[in-house]
C-alpha cells in the first residue's frame, strides 16, 4: 500500500457506495488486479467510513430528524415519525443478524467464486423488482410499514458478503413494497450509517486488542478520498435516478462477475 493506492481505494469507494454494483466487490478485487497486498476488512471498513461521513453530511436534517423522533417511535403519529420507527427496526435487524453473519463474511467473503456469484445473482433481481415492481405512496412514511423496514434491514445484512452490494439489495426490498428509487436510495444511503459506525467501533476495538499492525496515515487519507467522492456521488445519483435504467447496472455487474470468474479461473491453472 502507499499513498497512490490509498487515494484509489477512496475513489471506488466513493463511486462505488452509492451505485448498486458492490463496493465491498471492488475493493476486494483491487489487490489481485493491481497485485498489492491486501489491506484486509479493516482497511475496507475505513474506506466506508468516508462514505458514511458523506451520507451523515449530505442527509444532516433527516438525520436530525430521526434523532428527534426517537421517543415517538412506540406509537408514531406523523411521516418523520413513522420513518424514524421504520430505521430504528430495519437498523435492529440488520445489526442483529450481522453479527451473527460476520463469522462467515470474513473466512468465505473475499472468495472469488462467490464474489463472482453474488453480482451476478443480486445484479439480476435489481433490475427485475426494479422493471417489474409497482410504485406506490412511500412505505417508510405511512403506517403499516412495519413489514417493509423489517425486510429491508434482512436484506441489508446479505450486504456483508462482497459483491451483494449494500444499496443494490436494500434499493431492491425497498422497490419490492413500492417506493420509488429515490425513496429507495435515500432510505438505503441513511441505513448505511448505524451499520457502518457500528462495525467500525468493533473493528477498532479489535485493533486495539491486538498485536496487528494498522496504517493509519493511508486509512485517513483514502477516508478523505471517499468521503469527497462519496459526496459528488450521492447528489448527482439522486438526480439522475429517475432516468436511469437500471438495466445498464445489471449488465455492468454481469460482466464484471463474468471478469472475477475469469480470474478466478485462471488462477486455478496457475496453480
Amino acid at each position: 500500500m502507499n499513498h497512490l493506492w490509498a487515494v484509489f481505494y477512496g475513489i471506488i469507494q466513493g463511486l462505488t457506495e452509492f451505485l448498486p454494483v458492490s463496493s465491498s466487490g471492488h475493493l476486494a478485487l483491487l489487490p489481485y488486479l493491481g497485485n498489492i497486498k491486501d489491506p484486509g476488512l479493516s482497511f475496507d471498513l475505513a474506506m466506508h467510513i468516508g462514505t458514511a461521513l458523506a451520507v451523515f453530511v449530505y442527509f444532516h436534517k433527516r438525520v436530525f430528524s430521526i434523532l428527534r423522533n426517537l421517543f415517538n417511535i412506540v406509537k408514531p403519529q406523523n411521516a418523520d415519525q413513522f420513518f424514524a420507527q421504520y430505521f430504528i427496526i430495519a437498523t435492529f435487524v440488520s445489526g442483529s443478524l450481522a453479527l451473527i453473519l460476520k463469522p462467515l463474511a470474513e473466512l468465505y467473503g473475499r472468495n472469488h467464486l462467490f464474489i463472482s456469484f453474488n453480482l451476478v445473482f443480486f445484479g439480476i433481481i435489481l433490475y427485475f423488482i426494479d422493471k417489474y415492481g409497482k410504485v406506490k405512496e412511500d412505505p417508510f412514511k405511512k403506517e403499516n410499514g412495519i413489514k417493509a423496514a423489517f425486510f429491508v434491514g434482512l436484506f441489508q445484512v446479505l450486504a456483508i458478503f462482497p459483491g451483494v452490494s449494500r444499496s443494490g439489495i436494500t434499493i431492491t426490498a425497498a422497490r419490492m413494497f413500492g417506493a420509488s428509487k429515490e425513496d429507495s436510495s435515500s432510505f438505503s444511503f441513511l441505513l448505511s450509517l448505524p451499520l457502518i459506525f457500528g462495525g467500525a467501533l468493533l473493528k477498532a476495538r479489535e485493533l486495539v486488542n491486538s498485536d496487528a499492525t494498522f496504517d493509519y496515515y493511508y486509512c485517513l487519507t483514502g477516508i478523505f478520498v471517499s468521503f469527497v467522492v462519496g459526496l459528488v456521488t450521492i447528489h448527482y445519483f439522486l438526480k439522475l435516478i429517475k432516468k436511469i435504467d437500471f438495466k445498464y447496472f445489471m449488465h455492468y455487474r454481469l460482466l464484471l462477475g463474468a471478469v472475477v470468474l475469469f480470474l478466478y479461473l485462471r488462477s486455478l491453472s496457475i496453480t
